[in-house]
């Protein structure tokens, strides 16, 4: 455990890519957990390669000896209504529940551009119109409201490049229209890549803030990913993601958030890269450092 009561976990995406399917697709599951495990980590989320029934993801977990942390959902409240939404996740939210899990990281996937959403270029990132924003934010509370009532589930909205909450503007009209029961996953990379200022974010949302992703970015990559204009799977194919600690994000002001008593959640690494150039374990391995060093340890 880390000190000040905080548990540190890892996200799958650094073995095995959820959307670019050649990116450890050879891969299995407890190759990831064994890993993870090894390196210190307490806790894991899911990904593509986990078993779908709740039995069998907990035989993956007792035999890694990892708590599960959460997993992502793709939600598509700004399209779909509630009621269509809690039918489509109540198998994702069972085996969360069932597992231990106390928060679900939710992904609007609704007004996505294109058919290929994450090969459009970065500039077709989704806008909501003013007049609709309301209605958005009654729905997402509405379905949080129902995740905690009915699973024990807190919902954590991912602000995410290429979503409807990427920039600071639009995360703050999110947490505007939006009652308690959404909560706001601060994911370091997203944030940062979306043009946000870590300090100011914490500082306006930080008693909203139920889930922290610890990611980071290498600057030049980045810089000629926004350039060109290119898509969010190029700029992930580019090495534009990586852990904390390889990349150009100061993270002072989140360790400070984390130390206060305004957050006792999970940090969890998670960095879309390459495994054939970014070897897992060894970045797995990195990261832990790095995030150990935080806390002067």
């Amino acid at each position: 455990m880390a000190p000040y009561g905080l548990r540190l976990g890892i996200n799958p995406l650094g073995w095995t890519n959820d959307v670019i399917t050649e990116f450890g697709d050879d891969t299995p599951v407890e190759t990831f957990i064994a890993e993870a495990a090894a390196c210190g980590y307490e806790g894991v989320e899911m990904g593509r390669k986990f078993p779908t029934e709740p039995a069998a993801v907990g035989r993956r977990l007792a035999e890694g000896n990892v708590d599960l942390v959460s997993g992502w959902y793709s939600g598509r409240l700004g399209e779909i209504s509630v009621a269509e939404e809690l039918d489509n996740v109540a198998h994702h939210a069972r085996v969360l529940a069932d597992n231990g899990a106390r928060v679900m990281v939710y992904g609007e996937t609704g007004l996505m551009p294109g058919d290929d959403p994450l090969n459009e270029p970065l500039s077709a990132t989704p806008v909501v119109p003013d007049a609709d924003w309301a209605a958005y934010g009654e729905r997402l509370t509405a379905f949080g409201e129902a995740l905690e009532r009915d699973y024990g589930l807190q919902l954590a909205y991912h602000a995410h490049l290429m979503m409807v909450a990427e920039s600071e503007a639009e995360i703050d009209r999110l947490m505007a229209e939006t009652g308690d029961a959404v909560g706001l996953l601060f994911d370091t990379g997203h944030i940062v890549a979306g043009g946000g200022d870590l300090a100011r974010v914490l500082a306006t949302h930080g008693h909203r803030i139920n889930h922290i992703h610890l990611k980071d970015i290498r600057r030049d990559v980045f810089a000629g990913i926004r350039e060109r204009d290119a898509s969010f799977n190029t700029g992930v194919r580019s090495g534009m993601f990586t852990v904390p600690g390889d990349g150009y994000i100061d993270y002072a002001p989140v360790i400070d958030f984390a130390r206060s008593e305004a957050y006792n959640g999970w940090l969890v690494v998670e960095a879309e890269q390459d495994p054939s150039q970014a070897p897992s374990l060894e970045y797995a391995e990195k990261a832990m450092r790095t995030v150990r060093s935080f806390f002067g340890r």
